[in-house]
């Protein structure tokens, strides 16, 4: 009996031991990623539009893993998301229908503070979803970067 105790105690062990190497595993440094691409917004969304599988095996990973870029583009708006993160949205023309959301970490926010809609900026982020348009509910979804800085 007590030979089953030591088998459970040490399972339980290895499997607190596993759980707590994910917890503590340091997460990606976006920021000291060498970018995979620098790519002018409308070139990105138009990326997805005109081949969303291609698009997707470039840019995207499903291990989490998705290609850092530095975006350009044309600062045309800017506010805060329900966490309290600064998003910018970026088009290279201010005209375009779609740009590339730009949402930043508590450590970045305070880059936006200076920035001003109508600016020419370069952002540096990790790509989670292309851009992609519902033409039956009259929909459209910006490229959406995470984890984002101002590089110039």
């Amino acid at each position: 009996m007590a030979k089953y105790v030591k088998i459970f105690i040490a399972i339980i062990l290895l499997a607190l031991g596993v759980v707590a190497y994910f917890w503590f595993m340091p997460h990606r440094d976006v920021q000291a990623t060498k970018a995979f691409a620098e790519v002018e917004a409308a070139d990105l969304v138009n990326e997805f539009i005109t081949n969303r599988t291609k698009a997707n095996q470039r840019y995207l990973a499903d291990d989490g893993d998705s290609k850092v870029l530095v975006v350009i583009g044309i600062v045309v708006d800017q506010f805060k998301d329900q966490s309290g993160q600064a998003v910018i949205l970026l088009k290279t023309n201010t005209t375009d229908q779609m740009g590339v959301s730009c949402t930043f970490t508590e450590e970045t926010n305070t880059q936006v503070a200076h920035i001003k809609i109508g600016d020419k900026i370069s952002v540096k982020g990790v790509i989670r979803s292309g851009a992609e348009i519902d033409k039956d509910l009259d929909l459209i979804e910006h490229v959406v970067l995470e984890k984002c800085a101002i590089i110039n």
